[in-house]
């Protein structure tokens, strides 16, 4: 393989091996960095020996991802609030796309964040990118039976936790209407009418924002929260861009972006909410991430 065909395998992959460390470890900031390390080690390897360029550079990423996974787990034992995954602007094409829509969103992603290393990697790989058993067992470095082991034990540990998220892009979009409709307007019945009587509003501020630092459950007490912000609507810009996949609110007070807000909706009412008003992970909301299965 030439230096150029060495160059062109690495780029035709570039934006799934992203997904991958992304979806492996919830920021795009150490997605980056991972495929950077991918690129490093596939330029070091004997090309002649590689038949899958693909599963090749899938396994390397895994394997970076993995270390760096083991990493993180003990920095966030350290942080402040809530931990949530950095939100990343999405296209339509992703949305459109629900396998990959559900498993990038970010109610996905904290689920995900339940699970062992290895367990999520397993997971991942499987569902979302169909890597077959005996590929993930040489990236995870377990035999093939165990593997299958720790995808089934992992499957039933999401589906146990995983939020129902099967409307339509046009069902998101009338529901995330009505809710901000409401908020702005200061309307405390539409606000009890748009929510889940369980609802569930997890904020990410790192200490770096105002932000309820554990979960606010309730649709009282959401609404109670929420309807102070009518105080200050007037000066408020709020877009819906699509956000790991689903619709969003983006809410930009007197032109500066503080918060990123992402749902989950079943039967017409909003279920989860989640807050994202961490400075240091809205980077991402100003340009499209190239995402690919």
């Amino acid at each position: 393989m030439t230096d150029d065909a060495v160059l062109d395998a690495f780029t035709a992959h570039r934006s799934l091996l992203f997904t991958v460390a992304y979806e492996l470890l919830g920021s795009a900031a150490d997605a980056d960095d991972v495929v950077q390390e991918t690129w490093l080690r596939w330029a070091e390897v004997d090309h002649a020996e590689v038949r899958d360029p693909r599963a090749y550079l899938v396994r390397i990423a895994t394997r970076q991802a993995l270390n760096r996974l083991r990493t993180l787990a003990r920095r966030r034992e350290d942080y402040v609030g809530e931990w949530l995954p950095e939100p990343l602007l999405t296209s339509p094409d992703v949305a459109e796309d629900v396998e990959l829509a559900e498993s990038v969103s970010i109610a996905m992603l904290t689920v995900l964040e339940t699970l062992a290393p290895t367990e999520r990697a397993v997971l991942v790989l499987h569902e979302v990118f169909d890597v077959p058993y005996e590929e993930i067992a040489e990236a995870v470095g377990r035999s093939g039976a165990a593997v299958r082991q720790i995808a089934h034990r992992a499957r039933r540990h999401v589906a146990a936790r995983r939020p129902r998220t099967a409307v339509s892009r046009t069902e998101q979009q009338r529901v995330v209407d009505r809710f901000l409709a409401a908020v702005t307007a200061g309307d405390v019945q539409g606000l009890l009418d748009v929510l889940a009587p369980d609802v569930v509003v997890v904020a990410d501020s790192g200490g770096l924002a105002p932000a309820a630092r554990r979960p606010v459950a309730g649709r009282e007490r959401v609404a109670r929260a929420l309807v102070r912000f009518a105080e200050f609507a007037p000066g408020v810009r709020i877009t819906t861009p699509l956000v790991n996949g689903t619709v969003a609110a983006r809410i930009d007070p007197g032109g500066g972006f503080d918060t990123a807000l992402t749902f989950v909706v079943a039967d017409g009412r909003i279920t989860r909410m989640y807050a994202m008003r961490n400075p240091r992970k809205l980077g991402r909301l100003d340009t499209v991430a190239e995402l690919r299965r």
